[in-house]
């Protein structure tokens, strides 16, 4: 791999108080790698041969169930491990890993990863972090289906994206990678038909601007107020 300067590594969450010796040495043994947009990654159920981290770009997560429907689960950042199977006991991805946009990774293969969390303690310290965060992230959205209202689940589910990959605008937030309806009904358990009402209605009463796979939020403290149950949907 070529050389990667460690600063810019340093501060983010995965490798937060590593030793600078132990992260040149943890660095030394990564594979760079680049990703065209909609390319994969990897595929639910292959075998974990390795684990990431993401350089540049965005990850969309997805799940196939067994009735063959797509579920986002989640979307990667950059900063972010990713393909971390072995550190959930798994020896396949549970997911698949699709780029959003082009994107640039660090690998390591899988069999390192036990030499590796004893070898380097902060890093797995700081690896079992992000698990128990996405395991809090997952039971919250499985409370938010079994409570909320789908107006809520949507306006949630684009303020959390917002708030990941916000960038702010003439117009407003804009979330900085590409984003259908079809995702979005993916990630909130609803229909296509569902979410291009709700952000119709949004458009029209000034709370977001959508374009093709474009959303700006405009008015957030409006769609705040729905997500938080406070304000109903006007045509809902």
């Amino acid at each position: 791999m070529p050389s990667l300067d460690i600063s810019l590594i340093a501060d983010l969450p995965p490798f937060i108080g590593m030793e600078k010796r132990d992260l040149s040495d943890f660095l030394s043994k990564a594979r760079s790698a680049r990703y065209p947009k909609e390319s994969q990654i990897f595929g639910q159920a292959e075998k974990a041969e390795a684990f990431f981290f993401l350089l540049d770009g965005y990850i969309r997560v997805v799940r196939i169930t067994p009735h063959g429907d797509q579920v986002i689960a989640r979307y990667i950042s950059s900063g972010e491990l990713f393909g971390i199977a072995q550190a959930i006991g798994r020896d396949t991805y549970p997911a698949n890993a699709i780029a959003a946009v082009d994107c640039v990774t660090l690998s390591w293969p899988g069999s390192l990863w036990q030499e590796i969390v004893t070898k380097y303690p902060t890093f797995a310290t700081n690896a079992s972090s992000v698990i128990g965060g996405r395991l809090q992230d997952a039971q919250d959205r499985l409370v938010e289906l079994a409570t909320e209202r789908v107006e809520q689940r949507v306006a949630n589910a684009i303020l959390k994206l917002a708030n990941q990959a916000g960038k702010r605008t003439a117009d407003g937030i804009l979330i900085d990678f590409p984003i259908s309806r079809q995702d979005i009904s993916e990630m909130t358990g609803t229909t296509l038909h569902t979410v291009s009402r709700l952000l119709s209605s949004w458009e029209q009463d000034g709370l977001v601007k959508s374009g093709r796979k474009k959303i700006t939020i405009t008015e957030g403290h409006r769609l705040l107020l729905i997500a938080e149950g406070m304000q109903k949907n006007r045509d809902g």
